[in-house]
């Protein structure tokens, strides 16, 4: 998967990290702490430049929270949770999700939307207290810019700083890479499994 990635972003460049970054958030094909190091290491091989690789890396998660927001923001938290009961399953989004991200929200308020960008499994989820709440849209954009900077940023910085010394990590990084997608695709088929939609939970 490693030099996927990596022809992939040689030949779109930053677009393609973008891209990468959007699908990442809205539905999680290649995960970011895979996405990130490569492009950083792309940097470090003079192919990209770091910043250009963080903005890029930013802009397509910032992106990717946008729908999130609107689509929570229009439908409410009872038609979202609802949605979430009957059409959930093979997005893995269930009631519970929304309830444990309200509540993160609730506890935290703005800060949680940059805090949340920092935590796998939560990033994406963040969105939807926040538009659910009607979050100002210009604080939204600035927190999950933020965050959304300083996660790329970390994982791009590892990626550069790995440098010449990739050939040797590559080694593990590719099959950890593999791994990484078995594990949300392992994650993604036992959500579907598992799913309780409304007419079970009400049973």
């Amino acid at each position: 998967m490693a030099e996927w990635v990596i022809d992939w972003v040689s030949g779109a460049g930053y677009a393609g990290i973008v891209a990468l970054m959007f699908l990442e958030n809205v539905f999680p094909p290649i995960p970011s702490e895979v996405i990130m190091p490569l492009a950083g290491y792309l940097s470090a091989q003079g192919k990209l430049s770091l910043p250009g690789v963080i903005a890029a890396g930013t802009l397509g998660s910032v992106l990717g929270a946008l729908p999130l927001y609107w689509v929570a923001a229009k439908l409410g938290e009872d038609r979202l949770a609802d949605f979430a009961d009957r059409r959930g399953r093979w997005l893995t989004l269930s009631r519970r999700d929304i309830e444990r991200a309200g509540g993160w929200f609730q506890r935290h308020r703005g800060a949680s939307v940059f805090f949340g960008r920092l935590v796998p499994g939560l990033r994406s989820l963040i969105s939807l207290p926040a538009g659910v709440e009607r979050m100002p849209l210009p604080s939204f954009v600035v927190l999950t810019t933020l965050g959304s900077a300083l996660w790329s940023g970390l994982l791009a910085g590892v990626g550069q700083v790995l440098g010449s010394r990739f050939e040797r990590v590559s080694e593990f990084f590719d099959p950890l890479s593999w791994v990484l997608l078995a594990l949300i695709a392992g994650g993604y088929a036992w959500r579907v499994v598992t799913h309780r939609g409304g007419a079970r939970r009400a049973a």
